[in-house]
């Protein structure tokens, strides 16, 4: 299946460098540039239908989420910043009620980014506010450029986080910073979304994405099979007590070994070879 590209999602495949391990990296540009990269159905819409590709692809191994960026500016007028998602589309709120509401934010791309089993990416240059910010939280992995700014506005609309931010957020940096951030609706410098563990890393812009992409590769190269184990051992962090989160490890762990790729990785180490996986 060709990679799923849209007026307003371009969708690239991108080799993954291990040879001995074949498929690609799918790099997804949000692109609306003119607007911020605004999230609006068509984007909502677009990102549903990676997400099933991604999910469904043997080929694909990690998925990378960015935004477009800004087009020259015209003459006479002044550029429009950098931005990864700089939140919703506004102008789509006017006239929804709540019945409307609770549909489009309950069957919504966010959470389907969020329940992908194969790592995903937010790689970020610019502004990730709102819904832009949400889309990065649903991510595994988050990477800013020294520019990008993050922010949870809705306050100032008289509304709250809609895609997830009031729970994602509490689990990445705590109840106090969270709070702060929703209830503020300020922005925070990339520098400190590193500090209180919003972004794995911060790097200059112009070497943002070769950075992004040599993470992407390095997991893209193990075994797809243990990654998703891994993923979802990880993630039953937020939903169970310690001692239950153990005990879904263990049996998890003991799964392992009756698999070809645990296999096939001891064999490798031993005799001090490259791991041929198959994802099984």
């Amino acid at each position: 299946m060709d990679e799923p590209s849209s007026a307003v999602l371009k969708v690239d495949k991108i080799p993954v460098t291990d040879s001995t391990v074949g498929g690609y990296v799918a790099l997804a540009t949000i692109n609306r540039p003119n607007k911020l990269n605004a999230l609006n159905v068509d984007v909502m819409d677009s990102l549903k239908t990676l997400c099933a590709w991604v999910e469904n692809s043997d080929e694909i191994r990690c998925l990378v989420i960015t935004g477009a960026k800004p087009l020259p500016a015209e003459e006479g007028k002044r550029a429009k910043p950098n931005s990864f998602v700089a939140g919703a589309d506004i102008s789509e709120f006017v006239g929804m009620d709540s019945k409307a509401t609770k549909i489009k934010f309950t069957d919504n791309a966010v959470e389907s980014l969020w329940s992908l089993t194969k790592p995903t990416i937010a790689m970020i240059d610019g502004f990730a506010l709102g819904g832009g910010c949400e889309v990065a939280c649903s991510c595994d992995i988050r990477i800013a450029s020294e520019r990008s700014k993050f922010g949870t506005p809705e306050i100032n609309l008289g509304l709250i986080p809609g895609y997830g931010a009031t729970q994602r957020l509490v689990k990445l940096v705590g109840y106090g910073k969270t709070l702060e951030m929703v209830m503020t609706g300020e922005m925070i410098s990339a520098s400190e979304a590193r500090n209180i563990g919003l972004v794995n890393h911060v790097c200059d812009h112009e070497e943002l994405s070769d950075f992004t992409m040599n993470i992407a590769n390095k997991i893209a190269s193990k075994s797809v099979y243990t990654l998703k184990t891994a993923k979802r051992v990880i993630k039953a962090a937020l939903n169970n007590t310690l001692n239950e989160g153990i005990a879904i490890e263990a049996e998890e762990f003991a799964k392992l070994f009756d698999s070809h790729d645990q296999e096939e990785g001891v064999r490798a180490f031993m005799e001090r070879d490259t791991p041929n996986w198959r994802d099984q």
